[in-house]
């Protein structure tokens, strides 16, 4: 690896005007690697059970790796995504508000993306704060960082059209999932589970990286400021990724006085 998890957070946070710290969620399914991780790292528990998002909400405001199994998840769309639950009718009727009918609840979370049992623990934490490779890597940013994140996804990974994944009530869980299983980038809105608990703001959207691409993705990045000066694909030059200002026109110029 080239770029170290600091170098690769740096580097987004600085040319992406993140508001957030990009979040590496990790999922482990081997003993021995949870077993690592508790050594390498400096991480917080949960006091008590809530959902993921609101973990999340440690690591991309505060900095802070927050390390847990299902005893400190309080969230049903969580444990099921998580393979930490088994879908009941209680899962299946708290899904009717958003369905004609309880037998389209059904289908619908039963279509969601969940991870196999065995799942032991996850963490998540600042991407720069990484000790271990992550599963994914969590973006909560605007809609020109999403464009941003997606185009030099795409490129690293010679990967178009993207084709992304949306679930109801599962943006924050099921999204990581869907990445890590598919091995491919996952971009969706809030579901109102993540906006309410997860503290989303509204023009935010959720970008997923699986872990193994993260270092092509920021690798892109770096190349097109090589070679056009700056991050910023709107206006190449511009320090600034996504400045609106009409492309061509006349009124909106500026010239160097000295």
């Amino acid at each position: 690896m080239s770029l170290s998890y600091k170098e690769m957070q740096h580097t987004l946070m600085d040319e992406l005007r993140l508001y957030h710290y990009p979040i590496a969620v990790k999922f482990f399914f081997d003993e021995a690697e949870l077993e690592a991780f508790k050594d390498k790292a400096e991480f917080y528990l949960p006091v008590k059970p809530m959902t993921f998002c609101q973990w999340e909400i440690a690591a991309r405001m505060k900095g802070q790796t927050v390390l847990s199994g299902p005893e400190g998840l309080g969230c049903s769309n969580a444990l099921v995504s998580f393979g930490w639950k088994e879908i009941d009718d209680n899962e299946i009727k708290s899904h009717a508000k958003y369905v004609r009918d309880l037998a389209q609840a059904e289908r619908f979370v039963r279509s969601k993306p969940r991870l196999p049992e065995g799942l032991k623990a996850v963490a998540v934490g600042p991407l720069g704060d990484a000790v271990v490779d992550p599963s994914v890597v969590h973006f909560y940013c605007d809609n020109m960082q999403a464009y941003h994140l997606a185009v030099d996804y795409m490129a690293a990974t010679d990967q178009h059209p993207l084709k992304t994944n949306v679930t109801m009530n599962s943006s924050a869980c099921g999204g990581t999932v869907y990445s890590y299983q598919e091995k491919t980038a996952n971009m969706l809105p809030a579901c109102s589970g993540s906006y309410n608990a997860g503290k989303t703001e509204r023009g935010e959207i959720n970008f997923v990286i699986p872990g193994e691409h993260i270092e092509a993705t920021v690798e892109r990045l770096l190349e097109r400021k090589r070679n056009l000066g700056s991050g910023a694909i709107t206006r190449p030059g511009d320090n600034f990724p996504g400045a609106d200002i009409c492309k061509n026109c006349p009124l909106i110029i500026f010239k160097k006085e000295k």
